[in-house]
């Protein structure tokens, strides 16, 4: 026989947990919520299992929701799962189905709408595809994301976007109350490098008609790339070379160690030119410019 009865329910208003016995329990929040709680205890393991607001849930069917579920555990059955799937709520990979057959018509790509799924099960449906979604927590996506997060950063990124959607999804049709904790999840995985994207280059076999096409331009910008090419120098060092780091009878260029992207005092370039050197043919530009730096647009 219970400790509690239904007069007494409905009476009590003090914050706590009132015992019915056999792990009832009747709870009341700080605001005076009331609810129900069944604890029990399989193989050393306890668990504490709501039953459903007192509101709604009167004490004889609380009694028999714990009844229920103590016998549910005993025989092995999780009662939380069995619940969700009497409520209709899908699995992770079930949930990915349905947004695949609801949003493939969007996509005009074919090859999209076959990886978009492919995807998923690959990489999300070995970890969590068979959990209800509402259960569908941060550190197991993390976990799936972090797996190929640096091995395969394009295929990670866009197995996150689709973990999202699903999710996005699952809380739009009430199956969880809020949405993937991202921020969190994205903080707590390893920084990906970007991709480096080289400027397309020259063929080497190329340059003798290159720089010959080069020299019929007369502009301080072509004695720039000239010198460029000829010393193997970075585009700053050339664009802001001053006047004074050349020594043209010495044919020398001389970069100050601040001007340098390596840890140098300073660097030599000798200009043993077959023709006239760059900086010797932009000499009579200065007197245009007016200014200590070698080429227009640098003031």
């Amino acid at each position: 026989m219970g400790r509690l009865t239904a007069t007494a329910v409905k009476a009590a208003s003090a914050p706590g947990r009132y015992g019915d016995g056999d792990g009832l329990f009747l709870l009341i929040g700080k605001r005076g919520g009331k609810s129900w709680m069944v604890r029990v205890q399989k193989d050393g393991r306890r668990r504490d299992i709501g039953l459903g607001s007192a509101a709604k849930v009167p004490l004889k069917l609380a009694r028999e929701r714990a009844a229920t579920t103590r016998s549910q555990v005993e025989a092995g059955i999780d009662p939380v799962a069995e619940r969700k799937k009497a409520a209709g709520i899908p699995t992770f990979r079930e949930a990915a189905a349905l947004v695949h057959a609801e949003h493939k018509s969007g996509w005009k790509n074919p090859k999209h709408r076959a990886q978009w799924l492919s995807t998923l099960q690959s990489y999300a449906f070995p970890a969590f595809g068979d959990v209800a979604v509402s259960d569908v927590e941060a550190p197991a996506v993390r976990d799936a994301l972090a797996a190929i997060w640096l091995t395969k950063p394009e295929t990670a990124r866009r197995l996150r976007q689709r973990i999202r959607t699903v999710m996005d999804w699952a809380v739009a049709k009430g199956y969880c109350d809020g949405p993937l904790a991202m921020a969190v999840i994205d903080k707590a995985l390893p920084r990906q490098r970007a991709k480096v994207k080289h400027h397309a280059a020259l063929p080497y076999a190329d340059l003798p008609n290159f720089m010959q096409g080069l020299a019929k331009r007369e502009t301080a910008g072509r004695l720039a790339l000239e010198l460029a090419i000829l010393t193997a120098a970075r585009s700053g060092e050339v664009r802001l070379a001053t006047w004074a780091e050349f020594d043209l009878d010495a044919r020398l260029w001389t970069i100050p160690a601040e001007r340098m992207k390596a840890e140098a005092i300073a660097a030599k370039w000798p200009a043993n030119l077959q023709r006239p050197s760059p900086r010797r043919q932009a000499s009579g530009v200065r007197r245009v410019i007016r200014n200590d730096l070698c080429h227009r647009g640098q003031q």
